[in-house]
């Protein structure tokens, strides 16, 4: 049985500012770093990152000490990104985590890799603890009631041949969420509990978070 993980990386980082956030340090480590370690350290079989073309040159300075590492472009999308991931190596289980994820745990993967065998599909998730409104034109319309409202998080894991499967079926659009394609053509997917700490580094003021966390 062979398990891969997927780590889009084919951003530019248009939000974080003038460098790739995936590139910056905190620590002295590379964001990116902390969170192929914690891939590295975990029953994955492979790590493919499907990076933007601008920096996989550097990547495969940073990575060149982990066997596990595959290193591929990326696409336009991160959809695409993650089709280029999925057709460069076949396996019976994938993983696919946001490479700006850094304070991804090994144990959570390795229970995620747990659950994916018997469900199928899955992602992680955090419950909604803020009060959310539904808003038009600056108006609030009504408050939702937040009882069944869950955060988004990555890793998500999948039987190979289903997620390859939505990706050809959808290929072409723009999905920002492997889950999402599955729900799309009618699949069940599951929750699996995630950490507040599992944030995603999108703007500056992440980074000043992530060096608390890690």
């Amino acid at each position: 049985m062979k398990i891969n993980a997927i780590i889009p990386a084919g951003g530019t980082s248009s939000r974080f500012g003038n460098t790739n956030k995936l590139l910056k340090k905190i620590n002295d480590k590379e964001v990116i770093r902390y969170t192929v370690e914690a891939f590295d350290a975990s029953n994955v079989d492979e790590i493919i990152i499907c990076a933007n073309i601008s920096i996989m040159d550097e990547l495969k300075k940073i990575f060149a000490d982990i066997k596990k590492v595959k290193i591929i472009e990326g696409g336009q999308t991160r959809q695409a990104s993650v089709y280029n991931g999925l057709k460069a190596s076949v396996c019976d289980y994938v993983l696919i985590h946001d490479g700006a994820r850094p304070m991804i745990t090994t144990d959570l993967i390795n229970s995620a890799i747990d659950m994916v065998k018997d469900k199928k599909a899955l992602t992680v998730a955090t419950k909604t603890i803020d009060t959310i409104k539904e808003v038009v034109d600056g108006k609030i319309i009504r408050t939702i009631d937040r009882s069944k409202l869950y955060n988004t998080q990555t890793p998500q894991a999948f039987e190979y041949n289903l997620i390859m499967n939505a990706h050809q079926k959808l290929i072409g659009q723009n999905f920002t969420d492997d889950a999402g394609m599955l729900e799309e053509l009618g699949y069940d997917v599951y929750i699996l509990n995630g950490s507040y700490k599992n944030i995603k580094i999108t703007t500056q003021n992440d980074i000043d978070i992530a060096k608390i966390y890690l």
